[in-house]
């Protein structure tokens, strides 16, 4: 029987942990309420029981180095399996306003396999919940948990490692693809006395889905026709790799040009595609216009807040989000000029030049990879609570997707669901996977990592980075210079096949009803009886209540 997965993932600092997911699932005494039974030192460190009230817990100290911890020996890990990890965990000593990394890591087979991470702190119960998967078997194995710290003891409860098989991990997407992007329709045929309709045709066409996917452009598709019939026939959404942000609008001190980003935004616009704003600023300093370097911090500061009025001014009421500080996990180009509160200031500052807009935060590494310490979604909970204290309303999530290999999607599906306790849009924005794959296996990862986000509730949207250039694409491409896909191309149009409703037809029932599961989007429904066709147009939106429509064959 398949094991329903667990999307819990409390982000508050709790007084007390609760209950290991899955009973603990194949770890031994996960509450330690057999004491030490199957815990023992990885490295130099003392393990011992502590209670406090009616919580029982394990505490390593005498810590001699930061990878010294508590260890729990694995069995018959499988190769392809997804484990998903979770703990409870708490620090003590060194400093309260500090909260050390506390990392989950895997060994077997002579290779360390991070597992997930979390900021831990004194006090208080922090949890956290990662996982990986296997590119091995292993006989034997080693979970333990570390903390870069050596001075802090590490305190942990109601740890879980649960399994789950291929079959598992898609029948759980399946479920949650019916539950969040489809909805129960039942259209009711009657004539003019009220009467069902028996065994009337109906043929269902799915005109427009709801979803926003699409991909990064470049300016190279203004002047190239089959480009833009390529591009218009898949997506509904699109970026601009760089024809917005600061290098290309001004160039040069003061002189400040659109020309080129408008007439893709009116390209765009032409064809009912919805156009993210990035950036209005990269905190990156190796991605700022060259003048810029030559600047005081004042003058920076005058420039800085200049380039914010001018591009979001200009396209007020006319992009529906903005990447505005990117990459501030990374980088702090901006706050080592302007001061630490910096990035705060030019949030506030964007949204008093368009309130309506929806303000992202944008970064690399986040869903990619556990082991990228200035990504961990800690960091990235950590700032956008920052902004919402500052009273920024609209705030968005911004997930670049850059990834170099096979996706980890527990991990990722992990941390998707610590960024959705947020309640806030979350963005896949810059998918791709390195060009050090080869294609087969890009387009595999491609549809694994496609299928994951859209299989998340909290995703609202995915935009892939794969603007087409003659040169190539940044890291991914989906098709050849004469726009015959590659293998990605394919992924990307299986997966537009597969959240579409297509192929739908049937008759009515002695009630004259006729039933069926659609994704979210604009229809086309087509009644026909006795040589009578009748033509409706409807919506399906996301609701969980059966929705039904009336047709009136006269």
């Amino acid at each position: 029987e398949t094991v329903c997965f667990c999307c819990s993932v409390p982000t508050q600092c709790l007084a007390a942990p609760t209950s290991p997911l899955y009973n603990g699932g194949v770890l031994k005494n996960p509450a330690f309420d057999a004491d030490l039974l199957g815990w023992s030192p990885f490295g130099g460190c003392t393990l011992k029981i502590q209670v406090q009230g009616r919580n029982k817990f394990l505490v390593a100290t005498n810590r001699n180095a930061g990878f010294h911890g508590p260890s729990q020996a694995l069995a018959n890990l499988t190769q392809g399996s997804k484990y998903t990890l979770s703990a409870w965990l708490q620090v003590n000593g060194g400093s309260d306003d500090t909260a050390p990394l506390v990392k989950a890591t895997i060994k077997a087979n002579g290779q360390y396999i991070s597992a997930g991470s979390v900021a831990a702190r004194n006090k208080c119960w922090t949890f956290l919940k990662g996982g990986f998967i296997p590119e091995f078997n292993a006989s034997s194995a080693t979970l333990y948990f570390e903390s870069s710290d050596p001075k802090v003891d590490i305190w942990l409860d109601s740890a879980s490692l649960q399994p789950f098989s291929d079959e598992e991990w898609s029948k759980h997407q399946d479920i949650s693809i019916k539950k969040v992007r489809t909805r129960s329709v039942t259209l009711s045929v009657t004539d003019c006395k009220g009467h069902g309709i028996h065994n009337a045709d109906i043929q269902v066409e799915q005109i427009t889905g709801d979803f926003p996917f699409g991909s990064a452009i470049a300016s190279t598709i203004l002047d190239n026709p089959t480009y833009q019939k390529w591009f218009v026939t898949r997506f509904n959404t699109a970026v601009f790799e760089n024809e917005m942000k600061w290098y290309s609008t001004e160039r040069q001190q003061g002189k400040v040009s659109y020309e080129t980003a408008d007439k893709m935004l009116d390209f765009c616009k032409a064809n009912n595609i919805l156009v993210r704003g990035h950036n209005v600023l990269w905190n990156d300093p190796q991605y700022q216009p060259g003048w810029v370097k030559d600047l005081s911090d004042s003058e920076l500061r005058t420039a800085t807040m200049s380039r914010i009025e001018s591009v979001m001014s200009h396209y007020a009421g006319k992009l529906p989000q903005w990447d505005v500080l990117n990459e501030m996990l990374h980088f702090n180009f901006f706050e080592s000029k302007l001061g630490s509160n910096a990035a705060v200031e030019i949030y506030k500052f964007a949204q008093e030049i368009d309130p309506e807009t929806t303000l992202f935060l944008n970064d690399f590494n986040v869903i990619e990879v556990p082991q990228d310490s200035m990504s961990l979604p800690d960091n990235y909970v950590h700032r956008l609570l920052e902004m919402k204290a500052a009273g920024i309303k609209k705030l968005g999530i911004g997930l670049e997707g850059h990834f170099s290999g096979k996706p980890n999607l527990v991990y990722m599906r992990a941390v998707l669901d610590k960024l959705a306790t947020l309640e806030l849009p979350i963005w896949l924005t810059e998918v791709d996977i390195m060009n050090s794959v080869d294609s087969e296996n890009q387009a595999i990862y491609l549809q694994q990592v496609l299928r994951e986000a859209f299989s998340h509730p909290a995703v609202k949207g995915i935009v892939l980075w794969t603007a087409l250039h003659p040169y190539g694409c940044y890291r991914m491409c989906l098709t050849d210079q004469n726009f015959k896909n590659l293998p990605a191309g394919n992924t990307v149009d299986v997966f537009l096949k597969n959240i579409r409703t297509v192929g739908l037809s049937g008759t009515t029932d002695h009630e004259g009803s006729f039933s069926f599961q659609g994704f979210h989007g604009e229809y086309e429904i087509s009644v026909t009886h006795n040589r009578t066709s009748v033509i409706k147009r409807l919506a399906i939106g996301p609701d969980t209540d059966s929705q039904t429509i009336h047709v009136l064959v006269s």
